[in-house]
């Protein structure tokens, strides 16, 4: 005869319930792991407080961490690209252009307008990668000259800030014009004696690299930072060559004078700011 008699776990009325968190609580960073609360991440403008990672965000986020609250006054808002070559691919340009409007709320990959940074009054334009990898098409090409013009026309500096895959192929050579005509709106800008501040993110590629990105008068870029023109397969299959690690980086832009200076989301505002105090002065 047993001394002690085991309990009868089966028919113990105690039920556990499994706690359920709630979803949309947490990202976890595609850099580090580290698992992050998205209050804290969307406080510290969308970057890992571990390891320093830049998350994607959009371009009217974007504008609501650079500008001075209610300052932004949105322009072009009409402009809407049209499938001028009849492109069909695995599926038509228009049928992807009305994917992506209705994905993000844009027209096409650029939003633009006027605004003020501390006060000082900027023409800016933002290019959001989530509008079909912000590829340079007529319209995209359009909103930022006509930024640049405004910013010309009104006698103040110009930003934009760069975030590109490259041309967009639906348009094709209307999509490399919009390259000469950037560049051209720069140089009457440039002209005038006004500056123009370009901001790299990642990634900024292609045609839109070997135009406006890298005509600014300050070059900024944000870390690690996915910039150059040809991917490194192709040019490393062009050219039969070792290439250097890492060299599209803005680290290594950097340290080879491709860019002036990597300055981190949380203090783009600030540094932005204490530069047109700069160039305010007479």
């Amino acid at each position: 005869m047993a001394v002690f008699t085991k309990p009868d776990f089966k028919s113990s009325s105690v039920k556990s319930k499994k706690k359920e968190i709630p979803e949309g609580l947490w990202t976890k960073c595609e850099s580090c792991g580290e698992v992050l609360f998205n209050k804290e991440l969307q406080d510290n403008q969308m970057v890992c407080k571990v390891c320093g990672h830049h998350f994607n965000i959009g371009g009217h986020d974007r504008l609501r961490f650079l500008l001075d609250p209610e300052s932004f006054e949105e322009h072009d808002t009409n402009l809407i690209p049209v499938d001028v070559l009849k492109f069909t691919g695995a599926t038509s340009y228009v049928d992807r252009l009305k994917t992506y409007q209705k994905k993000t709320g844009l027209n096409d990959a650029v939003v633009s307008g006027l605004g003020k940074i501390e006060g000082h009054a900027v023409s800016v334009a933002v290019m959001d990668f989530n509008f079909l990898a912000a590829t340079m098409g007529s319209v995209v090409g359009e909103k930022i000259a006509r930024a640049i013009e405004r910013g010309t026309k009104k006698k103040i500096p110009v930003i934009v800030i760069c975030a590109s895959g490259g041309a967009r192929m639906h348009e094709g050579m209307f999509s490399l014009m919009q390259m000469a005509k950037t560049s051209g709106a720069l140089a009457r800008h440039a002209k005038k004696g006004l500056p123009y501040i370009s901001v790299l993110t990642n990634p900024t590629m292609a045609g839109v690299m070997a135009s406006f990105a890298t005509l600014g008068d300050l070059i900024i870029a944000e870390p690690k930072a996915m910039i150059g023109f040809a991917g490194a397969r192709v040019i490393k299959g062009t050219t039969q060559a070792d290439l250097p690690k890492g060299f599209q980086t803005s680290e290594f832009l950097l340290d080879h004078g491709l860019i002036d200076m990597i300055v981190p989301r949380p203090q783009m505002r600030a540094t932005l700011a204490k530069t047109l105090g700069y160039l305010s002065k007479k």
